[in-house]
């Protein structure tokens, strides 16, 4: 039998979202948009705030049913109040769309991959708020033009990999997304209009900042556990990195132990190698 290794994405999803809810009082699981604030946790709640009324800012006037693939616990969609379904993606975890049900009680909530999705309904929009980057690119747009209603919109929210994206060695950098380039040639392909498109990258770029400063909390917390363990059991230690080299792999291990100590995700990294875009897009009849 294969073994199944952690999936370190989903607990990721669940950690983040209680930490957001015990920080700012809503679980938004998004970067912020820190123009005029002071980049420390604090105004971790006031940056996403600013990112959702600027996604809002996009939604086309009057009552809309929206799709929301990749809704995550649901507090976008709450803030809109409007009719809505909030549709699953890769990394979503149970836990997630239950707190997206209980958040959102109205919603209809679809665990299962944007491919898998399927609903007779028609909508008036289609929502990617960071949740394009883990679809297939051809996939995600295409999949949203057929439940996309006639002139019906599509709103994408999401980090791309600019033309000088560099990885170094199996450490990516922050950011990531699809090619900003394969995006673009991926929409000029399709029967859709652009409407509206938002370069936010260096109004974003500081939540990278942010996600570090809490990484190296953590990492000095293990470094200081890690030492205990070396000197006073080391066979507890030796046991405990092989299992996590297990669970997780090896290539998981070495990303998350540059996380924890290393200096290369920083807001400079991510304006460098990443393109943060909102684009409104509109189906051609």
């Amino acid at each position: 039998m294969a073994k199944k290794r952690m999936d370190s994405r989903s607990v990721g999803l669940d950690v983040a979202a209680e930490f957001a809810a015990w920080l700012t009082g809503a679980e938004n699981l998004h970067y912020g948009i820190w123009s005029g604030l002071e980049v420390d946790a604090s105004n971790l709640g006031a940056a996403q705030a600013a990112y959702t009324a600027k996604l809002f800012a996009y939604l086309p006037d009057g009552p809309l049913s929206i799709l929301d693939i990749g809704g995550g616990a649901g507090e976008t969609p709450k803030e809109t109040h409007r009719p809505r379904t909030s549709g699953g993606n890769r990394g979503s975890s149970h836990s997630i769309a239950d707190r997206c049900r209980e958040n959102v009680p109205e919603a209809r909530v679809h665990e299962v991959t944007f491919e898998e999705f399927e609903d007779e309904e028609r909508f008036d929009l289609c929502l990617f708020s960071e949740s394009l980057q883990y679809i297939p690119l051809k996939t995600a747009l295409e999949e949203a033009l057929k439940v996309t209603r006639r002139d019906g919109c599509i709103l994408i929210a999401d980090c791309f990999r600019s033309e000088g994206f560099a990885t170094r060695g199996e450490i990516r950098p922050p950011g990531d997304g699809h090619p900003i380039a394969s995006f673009r040639k991926a929409v000029a392909a399709l029967p859709l209009e652009q409407l509206a498109s938002e370069d936010i990258t260096e109004a974003v770029a500081p939540s990278i900042d942010l996600e570090q400063g809490l990484y190296h909390v953590f990492g000095k917390a293990l470094a200081r556990i890690d030492l205990e363990l070396a000197t006073k059991r080391p066979k507890t230690r030796w046991v405990t990195a092989h299992l996590l080299k297990l669970t997780l792999g090896r290539r998981r291990v070495v990303r998350l132990n540059a996380r924890l100590s290393g200096d290369f995700r920083t807001s400079e990294a991510f304006i460098r190698n990443s393109i943060y875009l909102v684009t409104l897009l509109r189906k051609h009849p």
